[in-house]
């Protein structure tokens, strides 16, 4: 193909199918007991020893590349001729995207002749990477860059994901619900139940009490909003719950039986905001609702 297709690990695209789909990954840092990662998509450090170590007091943290080393991935794609089509997380969630738009712009000045399209996914892990797939799937039958940048834009915020979480105390600490909120939640043991918005932001949804609870709403959400149960797979995500994705999935199979479900892992840039335990249910539906 004349482009490289390529996104960023914020997409929680699981390692097995970076590397048979074969995509560059821009590899985001974090940083862990003092320790600056890049998210190598579990390599370097697998998710139970990750989310062990927030469960144990570690209070890891997320920041954004500069365009000094968006470049230094960009670059080489476009001096060995190829054209490059880069699907990115959420601009909502992250500054980050302003550093890629200031690298693609420097570097249209040195390779006039180049194309460089980015597209804002809107979308962040389970949702980004079912983009990337269906992307790929065209890019693998020929399609051209603009082809495939089109229908990621018309289709991005057919992309959703419900989300709950098991301990509120990582949402508060990251001013998502205020201290008094995560407390009462606490005690009565509510769990809220999150979702990727048309904005490319993420928002509660609802509170439901208890986890049986938010998974039997994740699952009604999924069902509410899937028009084709063989359009495409889901991903079901879990941050080191894999008893309660296993769960979760029997609940969806038992509604949605032509739905074609993955178990796959909450990277770490997700896991710091939500915490171990995190359970998502991510498809290709309707429109998001919110």
């Amino acid at each position: 193909m004349s482009y490289i297709l390529m996104t960023d690990s914020d997409s929680d695209l699981p390692f097995a199918l970076q590397q048979e789909m074969n995509i560059p990954v821009v590899q985001m840092p974090y940083i862990l007991e003092g320790k600056e990662y890049l998210d190598d998509l579990g390599q370097s450090m697998d998710y139970k020893t990750y989310f062990d170590k927030m469960r144990n007091g570690a209070t890891p943290t997320t920041s954004a590349l500069n365009e000094t080393i968006y470049l230094e991935y960009f670059e080489p794609i476009l001096q060995e001729g190829k054209d490059l089509l880069f699907i990115a997380f959420s601009s909502q969630l992250s500054g980050t995207i302003n550093a890629i738009y200031a690298a693609r712009e420097q570097l249209m000045e040195k390779y006039p002749e180049r194309k460089f399209t980015v597209v804002d996914t809107l979308s962040i892990s389970g949702p980004q990477t079912l983009l990337v797939i269906k992307a790929h799937e065209m890019y693998i039958t020929g399609a051209s860059m603009e082809e495939v940048a089109a229908w990621l834009e018309e289709n991005k915020l057919r992309a959703q994901a419900w989300f709950t979480v098991d301990d509120l105390k990582y949402l508060k600490r990251g001013g998502r619900v205020s201290p008094a909120a995560a407390a009462i939640g606490t005690l009565l043991d509510l769990k809220p139940i999150l979702t990727e918005t048309c904005e490319g932001k993420l928002a509660a949804a609802e509170k439901v009490r208890g986890r049986r609870k938010a998974m039997n709403f994740i699952v009604d959400k999924a069902v509410e909003n899937i028009e084709d149960q063989k359009e495409s797979i889901a991903l079901l995500l879990h941050a080191d719950a894999p008893e309660d994705a296993a769960r979760l999935k029997e609940l969806a199979q038992a509604k949605l039986p032509e739905l074609t479900i993955r178990i796959e892992n909450v990277g770490p840039v997700i896991g710091a905001h939500a915490g171990p335990g995190t359970l998502a249910l991510c498809f290709m539906g309707k429109k998001r609702p919110m």
